[in-house]
């Protein structure tokens, strides 16, 4: 049987790991992880594979494990790329999907954070692509600008974040608008450095070069 997104989105096991890692981020001050992400995320991860030409099957998986990537973050923060892969293996398991399926899943979630994984699949890198391109002012939960920190003031200063693939030229192109009044471009690169270098991997992975543009000029 073949596990959908959708069968995904309709479990209840699933949306309360989802509500819960939200509840836990707001109280450490993290930026939104939840259902505007996640589903975002998932958007790009397909994009990039069915415009690479990837099969469905391929493709329908990348959502899925787009979409369980952060559940992790119900236990803790920490590690929480390989406790939700773990989470996800055994929701779906539950849901009845096969081991090599489940198995692929995994893998993506378990190496999408910066601090321990890295591109190990056709999934993987395109969840890693879709995952760190997402920045935008609508990510930060904050209200009171006051009481900003760096990222919140970095992701708030970015009003528009696109993520395109140009076949020809064997590009992906992260192209960002970014308020220099909110903050400096150089602010980007200091915090999302390391994300920036996941993401030049695993564009690597899949034969692709990846740019960052900010503010219509080629900084990467």
């Amino acid at each position: 049987m073949s596990i959908t997104l959708e069968d995904v989105k309709n479990n209840q096991e699933v949306e309360e790991l989802i509500l819960a890692a939200q509840r836990q981020l707001d109280v450490l001050g993290y930026t939104e992880h939840s259902h505007r992400h996640i589903n975002i995320v998932a958007e790009r991860a397909a994009y990039i594979l069915r415009t690479l030409g990837y099969d469905e099957n391929r493709i329908r998986l990348a959502q899925i494990a787009a979409y369980l990537h952060d559940i992790g973050n119900a236990i803790n923060r920490v590690d929480h790329a390989h406790t939700g892969a773990i989470l996800a293996g055994n929701i779906l398991k539950d849901m009845g999907m096969d081991i090599k399926e489940r198995t692929e899943i995994m893998m993506a979630i378990g190496n999408h954070d910066e601090c321990s994984g890295t591109a190990v699949s056709d999934i993987s890198a395109a969840l890693i692509l879709a995952d760190k391109s997402d920045a935008h002012r609508s990510r930060v939960k904050k209200t009171n600008m006051s009481l900003f920190d760096k990222h919140d003031r970095v992701n708030y200063a970015i009003t528009n974040s696109k993520l395109t693939i140009n076949k020809e030229e064997k590009k992906i192109l992260l192209d960002l608008t970014i308020d220099t009044n909110m903050c400096p471009v150089l602010d980007y690169f200091e915090i999302f450095m390391e994300r920036t270098m996941m993401s030049k991997h695993a564009a690597n992975f899949l034969g692709l070069w990846f740019e960052v543009y900010i503010n219509n000029t080629n900084l990467l």
